[in-house]
């Protein structure tokens, strides 16, 4: 259903023209310049029917501000002191057409309904335009939307060879994996290689809001269905419309909100917070997490029927550190962008600094090893980019060896804190993923004298997730 702006300083007009136009358009009213142009800013709106009088303002002004947004609607004209001239100056600003008061509202609702048609068409042209480019790149280039997914080991080979299997196909898709393994990149080369890739890409971080706003940002909401719901708000489903929807952090989501999301993936519907009236939408769902959403299903703080719903294809990204051999290609790669990007010459990582590199594990995976070199090409003002030039912990005599390097070691580690103690572990794995991430977190607080949010970013994981580690470590065992 096309979405229609309706702005008229007298209110039963609005009203009238709302009643008589309801059933074929989905209608938001605005009774100024200041409040049509709040909603153009904020919903996707497809036609905008303007008075040429608004209680001082000038509808020309409006009908200018509207056409000059980067998605411009279709505007109409309507006014009860039409004439040649005016209809003429309309259409030489932009207007699509022209109507007089009194109104006919069957001849305005046929005009909106051509209207409409002319933006669908303009729509289909934009998008086959896209298509033709997009055709004409994978023709040049037959892994297009791969090259971000930079690096020639085994674990992202596997990565590639699974994106490009599923991405033609409408299957939702679950990605597990650390914080900075890089979901997000294979969430959009899914988009790319999809056959939806002109349509929008919508990006939604289900950890960043509280769990009302995620219910509205996701699917809506009418006005007064809450407390400050002035407008009428789409949600990003109902933007997404024809293309993907990426959820991130989707083990993050509250009960109240999986059961909604669970009835967009069955049904294809949404409803907005304060409506009972279900709208279609055709958009393909691609979710990530850096938790065990099984475990979670287990514990009850996930349902088990939406995640069986969200893991119909898994795509498991690897750490930096299970695909080691990747580290300095993506560090070139790195090298490269942020030279480009503040203008600075290409200098090359001495072999110092490359074998600090590669001796890091790096616990923030690829995002902390991408912060390193934006570092390194920022402080290098030599012909190269050394030790020295790299971040602090590269360099800290606590500097932490390669898991590869710690496997080897004795299946015992000093803590390091006041109670040191010898920790007999069963297995490599739970050193790994126990040990050693126990102490790079309590070297990062250290080392950021305590300040959490500094420590998050050092590690290259949220807050949040610090927060719940830390939990964990200073809960008796």
């Amino acid at each position: 259903m096309a979405t229609l702006l309706i702005v008229d300083d007298e209110k039963s007009t609005r009203d009238g023209l709302r009643m008589a136009l309801e059933e074929e358009f989905d209608c938001y009213l605005a009774s100024s310049i200041k409040e049509a142009m709040s909603i153009l800013k904020s919903e996707p709106i497809d036609l905008l029917l303007t008075d040429l009088r608004l209680a001082g303002d000038n509808g020309m002004d409006l009908l200018d501000q509207a056409l000059a947004i980067p998605q411009p609607p279709v505007a109409v004209m309507m006014t009860a002191y039409g004439s040649v001239d005016t209809a003429v100056e309309a259409m030489r600003r932009g207007a699509w057409n022209f109507v007089t008061k009194p109104l006919n509202l069957d001849e305005v609702e046929l005009l909106l309904k051509r209207a409409s048609r002319s933006r669908s068409l303009e729509k289909d042209k934009v998008r086959l335009e896209h298509e033709v480019k997009d055709l004409r790149e994978k023709a040049g280039n037959r892994k297009h939307g791969l090259e971000s997914l930079i690096g020639k080991s085994a674990a992202m080979q596997k990565v590639s060879e699974l994106v490009t299997q599923v991405a033609p196909t409408r299957a939702t898709i679950l990605i597990e994996g650390e914080s900075g393994t890089g979901k997000e990149l294979v969430a959009h080369a899914i988009h790319q290689l999809s056959g939806r890739p002109a349509e929008k890409m919508l990006v939604v971080n289900c950890a960043a809001l509280s769990p009302q706003l995620l219910e509205s940002e996701l699917f809506g909401h009418e006005k007064g269905a809450f407390t400050g719901a002035s407008q009428r708000r789409i949600g990003r489903f109902e933007q997404a419309n024809g293309g993907t929807i990426f959820l991130d952090e989707i083990g993050e989501i509250d009960q109240a909100t999986q059961v909604k999301l669970l009835r967009v993936l069955s049904e294809r519907t949404v409803e907005r917070v304060g409506s009972n009236k279900p709208i279609n939408v055709d958009v393909r769902v691609i979710t990530a997490t850096n938790k065990n959403l099984r475990e979670l299903v287990s514990k009850g703080e996930f349902r088990e029927d939406l995640f069986f719903r969200l893991n119909v294809v898994r795509i498991l990204m690897p750490t930096l550190c299970q695909r080691a051999e990747d580290v300095v290609i993506l560090a070139q790669a790195f090298l490269r962008e942020f030279s480009s990007e503040n203008q600075k010459k290409l200098k090359p990582l001495t072999d110092d600094a490359l074998s600090k590199l590669r001796s890091y594990s790096w616990p923030g995976n690829v995002r902390e090893l991408r912060t390193a070199i934006e570092h390194g090409v920022v402080m290098s003002n030599e012909d190269v980019i050394g030790c020295q030039h790299l971040p602090y912990f590269l360099n800290s005599s606590e500097h932490k060896p390669t898991l590869s390097a710690a496997q080897s070691s004795p299946l015992s580690v000093q803590k390091e804190d006041s109670h040191a103690e010898q920790m007999p572990l069963a297995s490599n794995e739970e050193f790994n993923l126990h040990v050693l991430e126990l102490q790079v977190i309590r070297r990062a607080l250290r080392e950021t004298k305590d300040n959490r949010t500094e420590a998050a970013r050092l590690l290259g994981i949220s807050r949040r997730t610090l927060q719940r580690k830390l939990k964990d470590i200073e809960s008796p065992s």
